[in-house]
């Protein structure tokens, strides 16, 4: 059987968890040809890794303004975008009128006007977009879907999600490009983007409209001398700076060698700093946001993030109207550390004790009960694998039970809850997610978009 073609562009930490496995478990039938990045120095680190410990081979590297003559000349039949987020456009658009099929990571881009340029690129080319919705794979988060799914409750009528990101994790986005509107979007889009598309598929809904609320209340420069902390304030960065040892919030680049030859190296081809300070001024995303959303079928989302939690973890409430389900993960913390699957592990910080999984039912007039699940296990609750299966095994179903794969359109309706957000939040108005980019009108479920 002819091998699938894949090129990657983006070499960053994420890009690994979906390069090994090509590398190793699927590689009979996946080839990497390609790989494409800002800096050479990371793409080396990458084929240093693919032709030592993956046992592999060296793969052809090219530099970003060299994208399309990797396209041409590797002929990938799919290409994986693991870019920064408001390039995820440029580089998905140029694939597909290369004729590529594309999957990209989350989210889908970083605004209504990208979004409309992907929708019509994929039209005008017929090829496939897939998003890497990681979240929906791992086995909790699919027990509720069938949960839901096969009526325990009745019909949902409302959800509540809390998400809270912990000063590790969540810390974490103020230090890189994340803390930029204009590369992510904010965390409404780059990290929302998972408890949107979550909810969405978790209801089969399309969201309709949005109202939200946002401040920077704990990050940046201002907010740390409020609370007496500007000592914490002193340093641009963390790494090279001995004045930022004790500091919490530290990241030290030199701590492992992924960093340090991901980023400390890249720094120079590439100007990417991964550890700039938490604290600093120039922060224009918000770190505590809170949302309504109501869908084209009438249920409704009260949703928030917040990112200076000490613990990590969310907790989602389901009222339908035969019972209830809460569903409780709070399994710890994971910082991208850019580490291959088997070194991959939580993070469990003191005063945020790692409770675990659980799924409780509510029935109307009826004791409740716990549904029993076994452990998860792997990264992000074991759903990257069970993905990584969907994109390269050779027997891989075209379509799944519960509905997992996502295409362009449902990675559309999970951003534009976010970009929605965004503007409610500028505005003070509640926004119609049409107004921002017409999702198929006549569509009134989430399973009814490609």
């Amino acid at each position: 059987m002819e091998k699938k073609r894949i090129a990657f562009v983006g070499t960053g930490g994420r890009a690994l968890s979906f390069i090994e496995p090509v590398a190793t478990t699927y590689r009979d039938n996946n080839e990497i040809v390609g790989l494409c990045d800002l800096s050479p120095a990371r793409m080396a680190y990458y084929n240093g890794l693919l032709a030592g410990d993956l046992g592999y081979h060296v793969v052809p590297a090219f530099t970003a303004d060299r994208y399309d003559e990797m396209l041409r000349t590797t002929k990938p039949d799919t290409v994986f975008v693991c870019t920064k987020d408001s390039t995820h456009d440029d580089y998905i658009i140029r694939a597909l009128k290369a004729g590529c099929d594309v999957i990209t990571e989350k989210p889908l881009t970083t605004d209504a006007a990208k979004c409309r340029a992907i929708l019509d690129a994929q039209r005008a080319t017929g090829k496939r977009v897939r998003v890497a919705f990681n979240y929906r794979w791992a086995p909790f988060r699919t027990k509720v879907k069938e949960l839901i799914a096969t009526g325990v409750i009745g019909r949902v009528r409302s959800v509540n999600l809390e998400y809270l990101l912990d000063t590790n994790h969540g810390a974490d986005y103020f230090r890189r490009w994340h803390a930029s509107a204009a590369e992510s979007g904010t965390l409404l889009v780059h990290k929302s983007t998972h408890h949107f598309d979550l909810v969405n598929w978790w209801l089969d809904a399309i969201p309709a409209q949005v109202f939200a609320y946002g401040d920077l209340v704990f990050y940046g420069k201002k907010n740390a001398i409020a609370r007496g902390d500007e000592a914490l304030t002193k340093y641009p960065r963390y790494t090279g700076h001995p004045e930022a040892k004790d500091d919490p919030f530290r990241l030290d680049l030199d701590e492992s060698e992924p960093f340090r030859k991901i980023y400390r190296a890249g720094e120079a081809d590439s100007g990417y700093i991964r550890d700039r300070n938490v604290f600093r001024e120039g922060i224009d995303i918000h770190d505590q946001m809170s949302l309504n959303v109501r869908y084209r079928t009438g249920e409704v989302l009260t949703y928030s993030l917040t990112c200076y939690s000490p613990r990590e973890g969310m907790r989602v409430c389901f009222n339908g109207d035969r019972g209830r389900i809460e569903y409780h993960e709070f399994i710890g913390t994971h910082m991208n550390r850019a580490v291959r699957p088997k070194d991959f592990q939580l993070d469990v910080k003191p005063g945020a004790e790692a409770e675990g999984e659980w799924i409780k039912v509510f029935p109307h007039f009826k004791p409740s009960y716990v549904v029993p699940m076994p452990p998860a296990t792997g990264a992000h609750g074991g759903a990257d694998e069970i993905l990584n299966r969907s994109f390269y095994a050779k027997d891989a179903p075209a379509t799944d039970q519960w509905g997992r794969f996502a295409g362009h359109e449902q990675g559309a309706a999970s951003i534009l809850v976010g970009l929605a957000g965004v503007e409610s939040i500028k505005r003070n108005v509640p926004v119609n997610i049409t107004d921002l980019v017409p999702l198929r009108p006549e569509a009134t479920r989430l399973s009814q978009l490609v």
